[in-house]
């Protein structure tokens, strides 16, 4: 088993604690893990990707040119990055920000209007955990379960108020992908 995440979006919006956490949890299941972030130099409102690589074997390089999934953002992540997707890939969008009309018939889109279910939670912060939610509904890596370990061992104790919210942000994004792929559930 391999799988290789790349995510992408505007800085502020999660994608590196995503990454990270993702990355926790695969390596709380005894998974080989490589996290690779990357961002720009800009306090606010700069762009922030990352990758993650999950393997049963040991990963030689952080560094994919072509993932075979993503998780995007907004429009200009999805914009810049969805054509590096293999055919045959998977990306998880967020449809608040970049719409549900995209150009490439030979992947598999989830669109989740992540901004909508975060407010709908209790943050608009939480839109990262709505999006982290729907690809794990996706993927078979990790679980849900492993991800709100991997949350609880992350983010500082003094930020755990938050947890609540987190954990309902992720089962929300995990249902609106299984929604997503089968409509009449």
């Amino acid at each position: 088993m391999r799988e290789e995440v790349y995510m992408a979006g505007m800085g502020g919006q999660g994608v590196l604690l995503a990454g990270q956490i993702l990355a926790q949890a695969a390596m709380m299941v005894g998974l080989e893990v490589s996290y690779f972030p990357l961002y720009s130099p800009e306090v606010r409102g700069g762009r922030a990707t990352c990758t993650v690589v999950i393997a049963n074997d040991q990963v030689g390089s952080p560094v994919v040119g072509h993932p075979a999934m993503m998780i995007l953002m907004d429009k200009i992540a999805v914009n810049n990055h969805l054509d590096r997707l293999r055919p045959d890939g998977l990306v998880v969008v967020n449809s608040s920000l970049a719409g549900e009309e995209f150009d490439r018939d030979d992947i598999t889109t989830i669109t989740i209007p992540a901004n909508d279910i975060a407010i709908d939670v209790g943050s608009e912060r939480a839109v990262n955990m709505v999006l982290l939610g729907g690809y794990v509904a996706m993927t078979e890596s990790v679980s849900l379960a492993d991800i709100e370990q991997a949350l609880r061992e992350v983010i500082p104790e003094r930020h755990h108020s938050f947890m609540p919210v987190n954990i309902a942000a992720l089962h929300r994004g995990a249902q609106a992908a299984m929604k997503a792929i089968s409509p009449t559930r």
